[in-house]
C-alpha cells in the first residue's frame, strides 16, 4: 500500500454519518462491542458495502447506468491506493492505512455486485454461488479481520466460512424479497434435485418443494458455521467477540427458519430483542 493519509478517520465530520448508516443493519450490535476506534473503521467498511449494495439493488435504475457507478467506485478505490484521495472513499482512508485493508477486497466486493448488476442471478451453480458469497460477504471478512487484530492465516479462514454461511443465511431469509426484483440465489443442483422448476424465481419459491432445495441449503450453512466456530475455539490472536456475536444470532436465525421451513405461505424470521439478549447471555458475550 503506498502512502495514504492516515489522520483516524473517525476524528472527521464524516464519522456520524457512518455510524447512522449502520445503525440499520444486522450487524450494528455486533459491531458496538467494539473499541470504539475499531467500531469507527467497521463502520466506514459497512458504508462502502452499504453504497456499492445500494447501486446494484437500484431496480428503478437503468443497468449501464448502476455498471457505471460501481465502476466509479473501482476508479476511486483504485486511486486510494495509488496515493489519491478521492472525495468519494476520503472516509476509508485512515482506517485503510491504519489497519492495512487490502485493495483487492475492497474491489472483491465490487465484482460481487458487479454479478448482480450483469444479470439478475437465478438458480446458479454451487461455484458460481460460492463465488458470490466469497465476493460479497467473504471479502468483507476478510476487511474486518484486520481490524480485529487477527493474522491473516486463521483470519482469512473465519472470514471464508463465516462469510459464507451469513450470506446464505440471509439467502433463504429473503427469498420473496429476492424472488420479487428477479433474483434467486438457491442453487440450481438444489432446486433440480428436488424437482423445483428454476426459470422464473417468484414461479420456484411458490413450489411447496422449494422447502426440500432450502433445507440442503441450510445445511451447506450449517457446515459453513462448524468450520467459523473451529477456528474461533482455536483462540486465535484478535478480537473475535463480534463474529463470535454475528455467527451466534445468525446460526439462532438459521435454526428458527428451520422449524418454519419455507414452503408458502412464508413469514419473515426476525429474533426479537429479549431473543437476541438471550442469545448474547447464552455466549457469554457481554464483557
Amino acid at each position: 500500500m503506498t502512502a495514504m493519509d492516515t489522520t483516524s478517520a473517525q476524528a472527521t465530520p464524516e464519522a456520524p454519518l457512518l455510524q447512522q448508516k449502520a445503525a440499520g443493519s444486522s450487524f450494528y450490535s455486533a459491531m458496538r462491542l467494539m473499541p470504539k476506534a475499531e467500531r469507527d473503521a467497521m463502520f466506514a467498511i459497512y458504508a462502502f458495502c452499504r453504497a456499492v449494495d445500494d447501486i446494484a439493488d437500484d431496480c428503478a435504475g437503468e443497468r449501464h447506468d448502476r455498471l457505471e457507478g460501481l465502476a466509479a467506485w473501482r476508479a476511486d478505490i483504485e486511486a486510494l491506493y495509488a496515493g489519491q484521495n478521492p472525495r468519494r472513499t476520503a472516509f476509508l482512508a485512515g482506517f485503510a492505512a491504519l489497519y492495512e485493508l487490502r485493495r483487492e477486497d475492497f474491489l472483491a466486493v465490487i465484482d460481487g455486485m458487479q454479478m448482480d448488476v450483469a444479470e439478475n442471478i437465478c438458480a446458479p451453480s454451487l461455484d458460481t454461488l460460492d463465488l458470490y458469497c466469497d465476493r460479497v460477504a467473504s471479502a468483507v471478512g476478510r476487511l474486518s479481520i484486520k481490524v480485529f487484530g487477527m493474522e491473516e492465516e486463521p483470519g482469512f479462514s473465519l472470514a471464508q466460512h463465516l462469510g459464507r454461511a451469513l450470506q446464505l443465511t440471509n439467502i433463504l431469509r429473503d427469498l420473496d424479497e429476492d424472488a420479487a426484483i428477479g433474483r434467486l440465489y438457491v442453487p440450481g443442483e438444489y432446486l433440480e434435485q428436488a424437482g423445483v422448476e428454476a426459470s422464473n424465481p417468484v414461479e420456484a419459491i411458490a413450489n411447496p418443494a422449494i422447502d426440500v432445495a432450502c433445507r440442503t441449503l441450510a445445511r451447506l450453512a450449517h457446515e459453513h458455521y462448524e468450520a467459523a466456530d473451529r477456528v474461533m475455539l482455536a483462540r486465535p490472536k484478535g478480537r473475535i467477540r463480534t463474529p463470535r456475536l454475528m455467527a451466534a444470532v445468525y446460526s439462532e436465525m438459521l435454526r428458527e427458519m428451520e422449524k418454519t421451513g419455507w414452503a408458502p405461505p412464508r413469514r419473515r424470521v426476525r429474533l426479537g430483542k429479549t431473543r437476541l439478549l438471550r442469545v448474547v447471555i447464552a455466549h457469554g458475550l457481554f464483557g
